[in-house]
């Protein structure tokens, strides 16, 4: 009798446990997708097909940070998506489906990931030729080459043009995957106008972010660094430290999409003295939390300071420049911000793929809500392809110009 009450009481328990840990769980059911009309060769994969997308479909419609989704008849759409994506004959054909489906949502931090680029994402590893591309007058031209890549290999240079990718003109995308080993053709203009065909083979490379140091004239400092998270936060923390004397810091966000929110609040506390409003963050039900800077251990970096942003600035990098601005503590300096500052979460689907969804709205210190809009800088800048082929960055100039300033 004893041992048979301790298994009932522990059966209670583990049931009141199974019970709490299914109340954050995923509740509304996908609308119904009839298979009559699929081959019995291609059951299993519309089977499969359709637990990813219910997955997809039901996280949406249970938390994203818009209850009423825009508007839209969530079951209506996921009727007919989900039959779509029964029918999709591949991962890119799924994936199409499922982002094709919440493209109405109007929202930068919502859309499917496949599970290629869902485990690059997890593991910082990718197959690619190591070179970066921005957008400078209405053409791509590579900024950025990544040392002992492919690409530096292959004696691609910074301030190259773009023309085409395996035969195909580029447009507006420019994201590309690759496999280990693919043999990669691009046409570029060089540096005198010139066609330059350049064969490269994808290999396995670090996406790893990256940091940057060092001095600038007059004593400042530039820094760069790549994502909001634990190792960029504690590196710019010690340099920072560092560099406490240094009249005036260059922070560069150019490159920065964003990260977490923790590593956001105690990034933002290295440069006040006190903790500081970082704006407000809004749930689906219309809860508002203030979030603070985080002070404990903080640099108290009290020289000038000048935050570099443009496109490619997102989410927290962005939500950082505002909030700083908003303060009156730093300069912004170059082009508009992304626009893309919804906090999100990143949740697995059954084949390994995820669903980035957004579950918080944000609205700056000061009350402007940024998503949609961007963060417009106090000093703009416009690039030219001139000055990056010459070597000068324009952005830094101007940061130093107003880090000089009285």
């Amino acid at each position: 009798m004893h041992g048979r009450g301790k298994i009932a009481v522990g059966r209670a328990i583990f049931a009141a446990l199974c019970l709490v840990a299914l109340a954050g769980c995923v509740s509304t059911p996908a609308p119904r997708v009839s298979l009559a009309g699929i081959p019995p060769e291609r059951l299993a994969q519309a089977q499969a097909n359709l637990a990813v997308f219910e997955r997809a479909w039901a996280l949406v419609a249970d938390r994203h940070y818009d209850a009423k989704l825009g508007g839209m008849d969530w079951k209506t759409r996921g009727e007919k998506f989900g039959a779509q994506a029964a029918a999709a004959k591949d991962e890119a054909a799924l994936y199409a489906v499922l982002n094709t489906m919440v493209e109405p949502l109007d929202d930068s931090h919502t859309h499917a990931i496949a599970p290629k680029r869902a485990r690059e994402r997890r593991t910082q590893q990718s197959a690619r030729t190591g070179f970066a591309m921005t957008r400078i007058e209405n053409r791509w031209v590579v900024n950025e080459v990544l040392p002992g890549s492919p690409a530096a290999e292959a004696g691609i240079q910074a301030g190259w043009i773009a023309l085409s990718r395996n035969g195909v003109p580029l447009g507006a995308r420019t994201r590309f995957s690759a496999t280990e080993g693919e043999r990669i053709n691009w046409v570029f203009l060089d540096a005198a106008d010139r066609e330059v065909p350049v064969s490269a083979v994808a290999r396995t490379l670090s996406t790893a972010p990256r940091q940057e140091a060092r001095a600038l004239e007059g004593g400042f400092v530039y820094l760069r660094f790549d994502e909001f998270d634990g190792p960029d936060r504690r590196w710019l923390g010690r340099e920072l430290t560092k560099h406490a004397a240094a009249p005036g810091v260059v922070v560069d966000l150019r490159r920065n999409p964003g990260g977490e929110t923790l590593s956001l609040g105690i990034i933002v506390g290295e440069f006040f003295d006190r903790r500081v409003d970082c704006g407000t963050f809004i749930t689906r039900d219309g809860s508002r939390s203030v979030k603070h800077s985080w002070q404990l251990g903080s640099a108290n970096y009290a020289g000038k300071v000048a935050v570099l942003v443009d496109s490619a600035t997102g989410s927290a990098a962005e939500i950082f420049a505002a909030v700083l601005q908003d303060h009156g503590r730093a300069t912004i300096v170059g082009r508009k911000t992304a626009g893309a500052v919804l906090a999100s979460r990143f949740y697995r689907l059954p084949d390994g793929g995820e669903l980035q969804l957004s579950r918080e709205d944000y609205v700056a210190p000061k009350g402007r809500r940024i998503e949609g809009t961007g963060v417009e800088p106090d000093v703009k800048v416009e690039r030219a392809l001139a000055d990056l082929r010459a070597g000068r960055d324009p952005d830094i100039e101007a940061a130093l110009r107003v880090l000089r300033a009285p």
